[in-house]
């Protein structure tokens, strides 16, 4: 494992992001993974971010409002599966640690873990969140809310970013 600049990969993570990538987040003794497609990486406030976004309708929802932090494995080897399953499957109804056999890895610099696989690590500090406000959502994009479960989104202040591939492969 070797910290690495995000913007240094930031290409390589957005173009596996669209594929997929684990969101992990942890309050108190909840703990849930959710696949994620949408992520940005940029430099706001002075500071590194990854902001993400979550639906109010997913039961990471409840958790992620009461945490501090998350982590984001991005995979560089084909987790399809577990991505698929992550994505289309509710925590609330399982363990989906379990049933994807993903193992977890304590985080460096905060106390949500990772996911243990070959890829690229954030880890991050939540520091603002916001409810969107549908009215100002464009026509083009409504189409992506039939349900009008609408997203959160997440600042978080990227505290390390890291690689678990190894270099020799």
């Amino acid at each position: 494992m070797h910290h690495i600049d995000y913007m240094a990969v930031s290409e390589k993570v957005i173009q596996q992001i669209r594929k997929g990538a684990f969101l992990t987040v942890q309050a108190g003794d909840d703990l849930n993974v959710m696949t994620i497609g949408w992520a940005s990486l940029g430099f706001l406030w002075g500071r590194d971010m990854m902001t993400i976004m979550v639906r109010k309708s997913r039961h990471t929802y409840g958790i992620i409002e009461r945490a501090s932090e998350f982590t984001v494995s991005v995979p560089m080897t084909d987790m399809s599966k577990a991505l698929n399953i992550c994505g289309t499957e509710s925590g609330k109804d399982i363990d989906k640690f379990k049933k994807c056999n993903l193992e977890i890895f304590p985080g460096q610099k905060v106390t949500t873990p990772i996911i243990n696989t070959p890829g690229i690590h954030f880890e991050c500090k939540i520091v603002y969140k916001s409810e969107m406000d549908p009215s100002l959502l464009i026509e083009s994009y409504k189409h992506l809310y039939p349900l009008k479960d609408y997203h959160s989104i997440y600042y978080g202040e990227i505290k390390y970013c890291y690689s678990t591939i190894d270099e020799k492969g």
